[in-house]
């Protein structure tokens, strides 16, 4: 349909939402020609010879081939070799899965499940923090003359005057230990439930601190695993929503087939290789009050055969790596094993199934995927994080090498005899989803992506002032650039 009397800006929104800047004097001719409609954008999109920016020459071939049309060439059949192109770009893919809980879940939720799974914890965290100071056990800090370092759970932390006061526990005892000026102000941003090490002096029965130790990461070298292929990054998709934005899904698509977009954008399509979608597959059922009142779809499988159906759109050549989130057909305590097999079964076979988290090798490049649902805890917190920058929240998770800290917060968790969602190894890539917003970052050499959601403004999250930033795309290449387009605005 053509739009009459549309102004520069909202030309330039149009064109801004498929990833494009338009030069404003090309923008004035397309108002003033009077041919403006969705359709003109997306064609004017494909014949952009170069980079994302449509000047005003593009514009005015396009309304002079409009004006005049070319006859077309009789289709020419494609060589051979161009039919064997995708099947050579997927024989190439590799993928191993490193860690994931699918099959491996043993607990039965007893009380000597709970003692295995926080020793895990804690032996895992504390042998990470051992690698930059001696610690002692808790129990025997006392007996130390002069500097002492333990390692431990936080219990509880509180505050008296000026002070903080952090309640640390191994398996061999509790000891409080006192903070204050800088790392006061560090006390203060503790996790319930997260492993630290403090160094300082005891006295009395106290340890005054004079540093307070994160596991954190060490500096990676991610920059030295240069590779020529591309990697894109999804989430929330909640196929089966009211709210799906199923045309900005079909942009993408056209996107990732080469269909739209100048010489560049085509090039990048070209050189993706693997897309990983980090949770909240479908919307789910009853998962928030008066969900129904949102689903498009009401039946959890028939969610999941339109979700297959629109993965099935994507190039053969692409290998997409599914995880599960909070919305999704799995038990909702973390970590979340993947989709069973009838589930499985549905989708293409270019898709491979994991659990949430999990930890993968593409090509060499590590890869964590964790849905995100402990953003909300942390958030919560920590007063000075936000969802509008979700890569911060994320460099918080890394820093304390856990995905999710908090035990009794919004995020359930399972007690496995092992507990899955130690960050021991450091990834090259730390995937989330989850709050529907949009951030990448680099910390410590890690790429961070928040991949946003395909999901519009639900009546629910109205309620709860969450105002979410739909479709935009990260893509990524490792060791290399990182691309934002947007596929949805105003």
């Amino acid at each position: 349909m053509v739009i009459k009397n549309i102004d520069a800006a909202t030309v330039a929104k149009k064109f801004l939402v498929r990833g494009y800047n338009i030069d404003p004097k090309a923008a004035e001719l397309l108002c003033k020609s009077g041919l403006f409609s969705d359709d003109i954008v997306d064609k004017i999109c494909c014949v952009a010879n170069g980079g994302f920016i449509i000047e005003k020459s593009v514009v005015e071939e396009f309304l002079r081939n409009l004006a005049n049309p070319k006859p077309k060439p009789e289709p020419k059949p494609k060589p051979e070799v161009e039919k064997k192109i995708n099947e050579v770009k997927a024989s190439n893919s590799s993928l191993k899965v490193i860690k994931d809980i699918t099959g491996k879940s043993s607990c039965q939720g007893s009380v000597e499940d709970f003692l295995m799974y926080f020793n895990s914890r804690l032996e895992k965290l504390t042998k990470i923090i051992r690698s930059r100071v001696n610690t002692t056990p808790i129990a025997y800090a006392g007996k130390v003359k002069g500097n002492v370092s333990v390692a431990g759970l936080v219990n509880e932390v509180y505050e008296r005057g000026d002070r903080c006061y952090i309640r640390l526990e191994d398996n061999t005892g509790m000891i409080t230990c006192v903070a204050t000026g800088k790392n006061a102000e560090i006390a203060r941003e503790l996790l319930g439930d997260e492993v630290i090490g403090v160094t300082g002096v005891i006295k009395g029965s106290s340890l005054y601190a004079n540093r307070i130790i994160f596991p954190d990461i060490p500096i990676n070298g991610n920059g030295e695993k240069k590779k020529d292929f591309y990697m894109v990054f999804l989430s929330d998709t909640h196929f089966g929503s009211k709210e799906f934005l199923e045309r900005e899904w079909k942009m993408f698509i056209n996107w990732l087939n080469g269909e739209v977009g100048g010489k560049k954008s085509q090039e990048l399509a070209e050189k993706v290789k693997y897309i990983i979608i980090a949770g909240d597959i479908v919307d789910g059922i009853g998962v928030y009050p008066g969900q129904e009142d949102d689903l498009a779809i009401k039946d959890i499988y028939g969610q999941y055969e339109f979700a297959a159906s629109h993965l099935e759109e994507i190039p053969k050549h692409i290998k997409v790596i599914v995880s599960p989130g909070n919305h999704d057909a799995v038990r909702q305590a973390e970590p979340q094993p993947a989709f069973d097999g009838e589930i499985r079964d549905l989708f293409p076979k270019n898709v491979e199934h994991v659990g949430n988290p999990a930890y993968v090798d593409i090509e060499g490049v590590k890869v964590l995927i964790y849905h995100g649902r402990s953003i909300d805890d942390i958030i919560s917190k920590i007063p000075r994080l936000s969802y509008d920058e979700p890569q911060k929240v994320m460099e918080e998770i890394l820093k304390r090498r856990h995905l999710s800290p908090i035990y009794g917060g919004r995020t359930p968790l399972a007690p496995e005899k092992e507990d899955y969602l130690v960050i021991e190894d450091v990834p090259d890539v730390f995937h989330c989803g989850h709050i529907h917003t949009y951030g990448t970052g680099f910390y410590r050499g890690v790429f961070m992506v928040n991949s946003s959601t395909w999901q519009a403004q639900t009546d629910f999250q109205k309620k709860v002032n969450l105002n979410p930033m739909p479709g935009n795309v990260a893509v990524y290449r490792p060791g290399g650039e990182v691309v934002r387009l947007r596929f949805y605005g105003e």
